[in-house]
């Protein structure tokens, strides 16, 4: 990703210096250029528009989910996907359209499932026949009321990425089985329910994904199943939703596409393919990419541990706690001084955290000038999961949230206090 600094050389995000950021705000510290948010949806959406197709940008929220978040998308245009009751509240919190949002999940509960009708959520998209089942008996009782879903389907397909983020394969928890005929029959029965309206289809097949190939491939498969709904079922789909999960640099080994090419290489798919019915509107769910590669963590270097014959330990104040995903799936990153973002590494660290876990390791093999105590160091691309993943653990307060955007930086999630630990505690004494 790209290094901007400012005339005294400073990291900059959002054109505030990230000095500036941690002395005002603390570290640890989440911060965001807005600026970059909103040019990547623009990107998303010009393909589809100089495309002419009809679309719909979906940010998958549970990359980072904020009350702020959301008033960007929307200001963006864009819809958004909510997997959970606590996103679906965020963003009502944020005023956020309902009728732009599409509730997820492979387990939503009775009351989330209500919550999103009663909310008037635009899109549910069905997992499994247990959902089907309770949407059948929540819209019952007012015959006057509809909802509109998309059926989610496991098509087979597996990217090259992580097991934990791979979820297109027929072996996962996610969505109706092709294969085996489930997801024809839900389909029947979905069109057999006249308060549901059946949009289409929809399919995701992981995260982290640097070839187009899974997408050519799954677009292609999504429209044999449809072609044999539309053949069986006399049924006319109006979307194709084929996921989310391009991949974006964290780190020099990484070589993504930028993450519009993804939606060329679909449109191009769907173009070329001979299919009985109109093109339905293609709709597409980045998170990961929207969000990543604008998001920065900055850390304090605290203690330092030099063992002869070792690679040097340096500490920040932070670590899995606000960060899971190096200890979850030995997720990379880069990382930059702050007061000297493009100097030469002179070292090779474990940059490690303050957690009492062994295997609470930010960077591996960071490469840094030498640092002190009392350095700011920023971890990069750190946009997606580290927020939203962030935990108590050690009862340490999750860090504050800053949107940085055009020089001017405005908090938006504040820092947890000690008090805020024990706010949901009860004395058993």
């Amino acid at each position: 990703m790209s290094i901007h600094t400012n005339p005294a050389g400073h990291l900059t995000i959002g054109g505030v210096d990230a000095l500036t950021l941690a002395q005002d705000y603390q570290t640890p510290l989440y911060v965001y250029d807005v600026t970059a948010i909103r040019k990547q949806i623009q990107a998303f959406k010009h393909v589809f528009e100089t495309q002419h197709v009809a679309y719909a940008v979906s940010y998958a929220s549970k990359a980072f989910a904020t009350i702020a978040m959301y008033q960007v998308a929307a200001q963006e245009g864009c819809h958004v996907d909510v997997v959970s009751g606590g996103e679906l509240y965020t963003a009502q919190q944020a005023h956020f359209p309902m009728a732009n949002v599409s509730f997820h999940g492979n387990n939503k509960s009775r009351q989330e499932l209500q919550a999103a009708l009663d909310a008037g959520v635009g899109t549910i998209i069905v997992d499994n026949f247990y959902e089907l089942q309770l949407l059948t008996e929540l819209l019952a009782p007012t015959p006057e009321r509809h909802q509109a879903i998309l059926l989610r389907v496991t098509p087979g397909i597996s990217a090259h990425t992580h097991a934990y983020i791979s979820t297109g394969q027929v072996d996962s928890k996610f969505g109706f089985d092709v294969d085996s005929g489930q997801a024809l029959t839900a389909a029947r029965q979905a069109l057999a329910n006249p308060q549901l309206e059946l949009l289409g289809i929809h399919a995701h097949i992981g995260s982290q994904i640097f070839s187009v190939a899974g997408f050519e491939g799954v677009t292609t498969k999504l429209l044999a199943i449809l072609t044999e709904w539309h053949e069986q079922l006399d049924y006319t789909p109006q979307v194709l939703n084929v996921g989310g999960g391009f991949g974006i640099r964290y780190t020099a080994d990484d070589t993504p596409l930028p993450a519009e090419d993804f939606v060329e290489a679909i449109l191009t798919t769907l173009k070329q393919a001979t299919i009985p019915f109109a093109l339905p509107a293609v709709w597409i769910e980045p998170g990961r990419s929207i969000v990543g590669p604008a998001g920065y963590q900055l850390y304090t270097v605290g203690s330092r541990k030099d063992v002869p014959g070792l690679r040097p330990y340096v500490a920040v104040d932070g670590g899995m706690g606000d960060n899971l995903r190096p200890a979850l799936y030995q997720a990379e990153y880069d990382a930059v001084k702050a007061a000297t973002p493009t100097a030469t590494a002179s070292e090779d660290v474990h940059l490690v955290g303050k957690y009492c876990e062994s295997g609470d390791i930010l960077i591996d093999h960071a490469h840094l000038p030498q640092t002190q105590p009392g350095d700011v160091v920023a971890v990069l691309a750190t946009g997606a999961y580290g927020y939203s993943m962030a935990s108590n653990y050690n009862r340490n307060p999750r860090p504050a949230v800053v949107f940085a955007e055009n020089g001017q930086a405005k908090l938006v999630v504040a820092r947890e206090s000690y008090a805020d630990l024990t706010q949901n505690d009860r004395s058993y004494i």
